[in-house]
């Protein structure tokens, strides 16, 4: 059974979450914050595997929220999908900065919802669509961190490859597939570009594609 939080200032909102997520038969709602001070309070106590949170709320916002909840060590296997009517670039740029797995616009469908949860708590990242589109055009017009790219430096060939593929959105199954190597093989990459890069999590590797320059305007690009 996967538990989620819903952290929204609107009632309505949360309480239309919070039947939604209870009429999955393998999810339930764990509790509702009104605000980021809340969800943070409760996530700690009720310790859930998935918060839905709000970027707009009151006392502290869902980014200020997300980076306290990432932040804890006690609560490294908790993901946040936010939530957002907002498909501004520097809400996404900003959500995912802070530790955020996911990422989606509050005009998702119910179902899409429910699986996006399931995604975000089995480890996988998750972006809108058309969030992603406008990530990477706007990553290719920012300059490349100077840290990412030493990062990079102490990775192989074939774990910059995996990373491009994380980036593009492929999953362990698909990436496996297209380099002709075994799932296992597929995990150990990730697993050692986890912890070269600092990286919380796959959204995390995410970011690190396009910073570093691995995705570019007219397709992946593998740096040596």
């Amino acid at each position: 059974m996967i538990r989620v939080l819903v952290a929204d200032d609107q009632a309505l909102v949360r309480g239309s979450f919070r039947l939604l997520i209870d009429s999955a038969p393998d999810l339930t709602a764990v509790g509702e914050a009104a605000d980021g001070i809340e969800a943070v309070e409760l996530a700690r106590r009720e310790r859930p595997d998935v918060v839905l949170m709000d970027i707009r709320m009151p006392r502290l916002d869902g980014i200020g929220a997300t980076r306290e909840l990432a932040a804890d060590p006690a609560l490294a296997d908790l993901r946040v999908l936010v939530l957002t009517t907002f498909d501004l670039d520097d809400y996404a740029f900003a959500a995912l900065r802070a530790g955020a797995a996911g990422f989606l616009l509050k005009d998702t469908r119910p179902a899409e919802l429910l699986e996006a949860v399931r995604v975000v708590a089995a480890g996988q990242a998750l972006l809108a669509p058309r969030v992603t589109r406008r990530l990477i055009e706007e990553y290719t017009r920012r300059p490349e961190p100077a840290t990412v790219r030493a990062a990079l430096d102490g990775t192989t060939e074939r774990e910059r490859e995996v990373l491009t593929l994380v980036g593009l959105g492929l999953s362990n199954e698909e990436i496996a597939a297209h380099l002709h190597v075994s799932l296992s093989t597929v995990k150990t990459h990730i697993g050692r570009l986890l912890q070269k890069l600092v990286a919380r999590d796959r959204a995390q590797l995410v970011i690190a594609a396009y910073e570093s320059g691995l995705i570019r305007p007219g397709g992946p690009q593998v740096v040596r």
